[in-house]
């Protein structure tokens, strides 16, 4: 029997993006966690996208051009990310909205080794 897609994506926001915008993901139940909350301070790029791949976790940050030169790095290796959204610095209230909008229409196996840039 075919395996079911996995629909939404976990989320996993790296330092740059604002406090609340895990929190404000899961009261619209989805599975989000910011470094703010788990302490995972002042780790490298690379070592926040592998934190984010054991967790099967899509990567959320506003760092654009770091991650896009790891997730070329990462596809020229062989290795698998969750997906990496990259976008740049917006408010809360606007990340909140586009994450929303990506989140509702792209499921967590179309995610997978993906870049996406938020939609406006």
């Amino acid at each position: 029997m075919p395996e079911e897609p996995t629909l939404f994506a976990r989320l996993y926001l790296d330092e740059d993006v604002h406090k609340g915008v895990a929190a404000a993901l899961r009261l619209r139940y989805f599975d989000a966690v910011s470094v703010h909350e788990t302490g995972a301070w002042g780790l490298t790029d690379a070592e926040q996208l592998a934190l984010a791949a054991d967790q099967q976790s899509a990567l959320f940050t506003f760092n654009t051009v770091d991650f896009l030169l790891l997730h070329r790095a990462w596809l020229a290796t062989g290795r698998i990310h969750w997906g990496i959204i990259v976008c740049e610095q917006l408010p809360p209230g606007e990340t909140i909205r586009r994450l929303l909008h990506l989140l509702n229409r792209v499921t967590a196996d179309e995610m997978r080794n993906q870049v996406y840039w938020l939609p406006g």
